[in-house]
């Protein structure tokens, strides 16, 4: 028995149970599950598991596809996910650009926007923008999504429009709610903004609440590096990392232990803001010297050299404090100059491990890095259907993907 996956028989732990048999089913993806593998691997009893999967099946999450030989008995039903049971929205309110994407439960993305943002607008103008491209997102989708996710019901009368019986009405996709991945600081657990660097208008701004009363739809807010990091957790990149993102600005995400480590206010992978240099050019956050101030005026000069040199310092004080076992670099900075960056972030750890006699810690571009924000994003929804909002990864140990 896997003990990350233990379940345990009572009532009280019914969502618990059933996320663990989902998650199950999720990291099985097309080859599916047997009951008993269920029930191996998870701990429960077989008839609790039957009960969990007769749930899951009457609320269109699971599906049979098969049989599978066994060494005794008869031939074993298998179990699937249906990823277009449900779907998740992501976005990522970057300084300048808002994306949002629509993805299913498996976190194949199946529609996708980009539109130029202007943050420092403030909320409530974001929010209305954030609102429309969502709403936008669904009209495109719902062609496609919605009618995959209706497919059960397209027997329905109840699915036909009253007015035109011949022609039916695209059903809408189910979407279980929004993430959304931004800047920070701010406090994921209220989902109000702090002083955003450069933009003091959003101190104090309930951006969950406000998108939430405006969508109708339950709403998760986090720091675009935290989003990143949990979706490059679930995608199997290991159980302690740091993901460096330099775009418009830098941050770090932090895995540590199996699980994404946000601090308890929200504060960890504040990374930018280190000082580095005393008395060095000003940053927008008051200080003087920051990682991100010098980064991006390296940058700015078309220095990547420089700016990589930098950033690798960073990451070797970072290495040096957590004893982390990988260091990802994404962002659309890094994405423009990758080699750069993945080679000068490298050659400074080789340097810092050669001088204190300690291992090299790999450096590596971020799987997907110009969609993982976003798609990080969408999995602040879908991470607690199968138990990942706080919990470790274990299923995906030992399986990086890492290309």
């Amino acid at each position: 028995m896997n003990r990350a996956y233990s379940g345990v028989n009572l009532a009280v732990l019914r969502g618990h149970n059933a996320a663990l048999v989902l998650d199950l089913l999720r990291t099985a993806g097309d080859e599916g599950i047997s009951r008993l593998e269920l029930a191996e691997r998870t701990g429960l009893t077989p008839q609790g598991v039957s009960k969990i999967t007769a749930r899951l099946r009457e609320q269109g999450l699971v599906t049979d596809t098969g049989r599978r030989a066994s060494t005794g008995g008869k031939p074993r039903t298998v179990l699937r996910l249906v990823p277009d049971a449900g779907y998740a929205v992501g976005l990522h309110l970057d300084r300048d650009e808002l994306t949002a994407v629509l993805v299913d439960l498996a976190g194949a993305v199946v529609a996708e926007r980009r539109s130029p943002l202007a943050f420092g607008a403030g909320g409530d103008a974001v929010v209305e923008a954030a609102a429309s491209e969502v709403e936008a997102l669904l009209a495109d989708a719902g062609a496609d999504a919605g009618a995959d996710a209706g497919d059960a019901d397209a027997g329905d009368p109840g699915h036909l429009d009253a007015q035109d019986p011949v022609h039916p009405e695209p059903p809408t996709p189910r979407v279980l709610g929004v993430g959304v991945a931004l800047p920070g600081p701010l406090d994921h657990s209220s989902g109000v903004l702090h002083r955003v660097t450069g933009f003091p208008e959003w101190d104090g701004f309930p951006l969950r609440d406000a998108l939430a009363a405006r969508l109708g739809l339950p709403v998760v807010v986090d720091k675009d590096t935290n989003a990143a990091a949990l979706g490059l957790a679930l995608a199997g990149c290991g159980d302690s990392f740091a993901y460096l993102h330099l775009g418009t600005g830098l941050g770090a995400g932090l895995v540590l232990g199996g699980a994404p480590y946000r601090g308890p206010r929200t504060g960890a992978g504040e990374f930018g803001h280190q000082v580095i240099q005393l008395d060095g050019p000003p940053c927008g956050c008051g200080n003087r010297g920051c990682i991100e101030a010098l980064c991006l005026a390296a940058v700015a000069a078309g220095s990547f050299d420089e700016a990589a040199r930098v950033l690798g310092e960073g990451a070797a004080n970072m290495v040096g404090l957590l004893d982390i076992d990988l260091v990802l670099l994404g962002g659309r900075t890094v994405a423009a100059a990758e080699e750069h960056f993945v080679e000068g972030v490298r050659a400074v750890l080789g340097e810092r491990a050669r001088r204190g006699g300690t291992v090299e810690v790999p450096v590596l571009r971020a799987p997907g890095s110009e969609s993982v924000v976003v798609e990080g994003a969408a999995q602040l929804v879908l991470a607690p259907l199968f138990g990942r909002t706080h919990g470790h990864f274990p299923a995906n140990r030992n399986d990086r993907n890492l290309s």
